[in-house]
């Protein structure tokens, strides 16, 4: 395997950002060519334009980013998961980027501690610090102009992850055993503890020696009795101490006070009622009325008691 880890014969991509020197990334990619062969298996990608390729899953063995000298090549979080979708299963990716010794207020530099986790969270594996050393003169001047960054405590890291064997989204079947381990002599092991615990002999299915409990000793005098008719029959709204019938009596009230009712008809103070009007006086209940027998029942409305 030579150089960057590229074998004869491998699709390999080369990511380069506008930071990347044109005749060092031209150095590179007739490099890279040379070591996979000449029969166009290198790709040559802009970083901030990688998502919208048209690479399809799975489409290189290697992906070298940031790896142009003089490259001061910033690793989104897109990114990364761009370089892990088109990297074939098991395939390498090696990329370079700047980073700061110290977490400072610049958001867009990673420290040495956030790049790994950012390649780990894109879905790479066995992620692994290679080199890392001071800025080259190209490559401090490069950040100064690209990025922004006036300070001096940078260094440039070389990193690699691979991706796992597996595709992205797959899914495969687990067989899982849940039987038991037999014992030595291959049944289950048991307690004795419990085995006797739960053994029955000739001797506990002796009925002769066993006490059993009579049912109806459990029963004393009281128990015994036939109960009243009337304790069994639930309180009426009268002896709750109700003066009004509820509107679905059952206990009989209701009859009772339409029979007090119908039972409290005023008696006549003169005697003359039933002779009819011109024998009535001025408040008699039975104004109006048609003359009656004496002794006759006569049942007068309500309201017309109300009026007497």
């Amino acid at each position: 395997m030579g150089e960057y880890g590229v074998a004869p014969g491998q699709r390999v991509a080369i990511i380069w950002d506008s930071s990347s020197p044109v005749e060092a990334l031209k150095d590179l990619v007739e490099k890279i060519q040379a070591l996979v062969g000449a029969d166009n298996r290198v790709s040559v990608e802009n970083i901030n334009q990688l998502s919208q390729s048209a690479h399809r899953d799975s489409s290189f063995d290697v992906i070298l980013s940031g790896m142009v000298p003089g490259s001061a090549a910033q690793h989104s979080a897109e990114a990364l998961a761009e370089i892990a979708r088109i990297l074939k299963p098991g395939g390498r990716v090696l990329l370079k980027e700047p980073i700061v010794t110290e977490s400072g207020n610049n958001s867009r530099i990673k420290t040495a501690a956030k790049l790994p986790t950012a390649l780990t969270l894109s879905g790479l594996v066995e992620v692994k610090e290679l080199q890392k050393e001071a800025l080259t003169p190209e490559e401090a001047r490069s950040v100064r102009e690209h990025l922004g960054y006036q300070g001096d405590d940078l260094l440039i890291v070389q990193i690699e992850g691979r991706k796992p064997d597996f595709e992205v989204g797959s899914s495969s079947q687990l067989k899982l055993s849940f039987a038991k381990k037999p014992g030595p002599s291959g049944k289950p092991s048991v307690d004795p503890a419990t085995a006797k615990l739960w053994t029955l002999s000739a001797n506990d299915m002796n009925d002769e020696e066993m006490d059993i409990l009579d049912s109806d000793e459990l029963l004393d005098s009281e128990d015994l009795k036939k109960p009243d008719p009337s304790s069994l029959r639930a309180p009426s709204c009268k002896e709750m101490g109700k003066k009004k019938a509820c509107k679905n009596c059952t206990c009989g009230l209701a009859e009772e006070l339409e029979q007090e009712k119908k039972s409290s008809q005023p008696k006549s103070a003169c005697g003359n009622c039933y002779l009819g009007d011109a024998f009535r006086c001025a408040s008699c209940p039975y104004l109006g009325m048609p003359a009656f027998k004496p002794g006759e029942k006569i049942l007068l409305k309500e309201n017309q008691l109300h009026d007497a």
